[in-house]
């Protein structure tokens, strides 16, 4: 780090358990942020501003003026213009020293992996149930920890799945691919602006611990809140032994013997 990052980071590198280790771990990571709305708003700031060296933002929407309730990336200079490149403008004009790329498109299935590949974290803030099916198949192939938050109406969750750790689930194993869940969208249902703020930043926070290697990670528990009497409920949940998804990785990548193959 330079003079001028040793003072950018100061209260950071102040933190034992971070520290000039820590911070470098930072600098030298690489994030993916699915959405820039308004989950994506809080962690691509904090994301940013705390020095992950690389961010990917992935969104294919534009600007529009009932996004500026919430989505705090965003004003009304960047009306119409693609989110993505919004977010990318705003991070720089706090922290230029972030590599950004601004990707105005919407993943499929085969951009995902291609992306997820080359991620060390991938947070999910996207808006729909078989985007984040996706996003997570693809971090169980490719074994990339997959931060996940969710906020409607007053109603948010957050998670944090790693298939790095053989105990814990994926998405699919909470919310399996083959049930069928409501789908409501903040345009028809609403959303309490101060609650994608509060998903968002823990989001940012446990990819910065992930980043940095610091404390313990969601892993293995999902957190819910109602922010009408700001109260949080917790719940463990564990891989599910016949995931389609995580269960099938698991037996394609065990060693032969335990595989039952001789």
């Amino acid at each position: 780090m330079n003079d001028d990052q040793l003072l950018r980071y100061s209260r950071h590198i102040l933190l034992e358990e971070l520290g000039v280790d820590g911070q470098q771990r930072l600098l030298d990571s690489h994030a993916l942020v699915i959405g820039a709305g308004g989950l994506g708003s809080p962690v691509a700031y904090y994301l940013g501003t705390a020095g992950v060296g690389r961010l990917t933002v992935v969104d294919h929407d534009t600007v529009d003026l009932t996004n500026l309730q919430r989505q705090i990336l965003h004003d009304l200079s960047r009306l119409g213009r693609p989110k993505a490149e919004s977010a990318a403008q705003r991070i720089a004009s706090i922290n230029p020293d972030v590599q950004v790329q601004a990707l105005c498109e919407r993943a499929d299935e085969a951009r995902l992996h291609q992306l997820v590949a080359t991620a060390d974290v991938v947070l999910d803030c996207s808006d729909n149930f078989a985007t984040r099916h996706a996003i997570n198949r693809a971090c169980v192939a490719h074994g990339k920890p997959l931060v996940a938050g969710a906020a409607i109406r007053f109603d948010g969750q957050i998670a944090v799945y790693d298939p790095r750790d053989a105990a814990s689930p994926c998405y699919a194993c909470v919310f399996p691919p083959d049930q069928s869940f409501e789908e409501v969208r903040c345009a028809t249902m609403g959303v309490f602006a101060p609650l994608v703020g509060i998903i968002g930043s823990m989001q940012a926070a446990e990819a910065l611990k992930l980043l940095a290697g610091v404390g313990g990670s969601l892993a293995g528990r999902l957190q819910m809140l109602d922010a009408r009497r700001m109260e949080w409920t917790e719940i463990r949940v564990a891989r599910h032994p016949e995931c389609p998804v995580c269960h099938a990785r698991s037996s394609q990548t065990q060693p032969a013997a335990e595989a039952g193959i001789r």
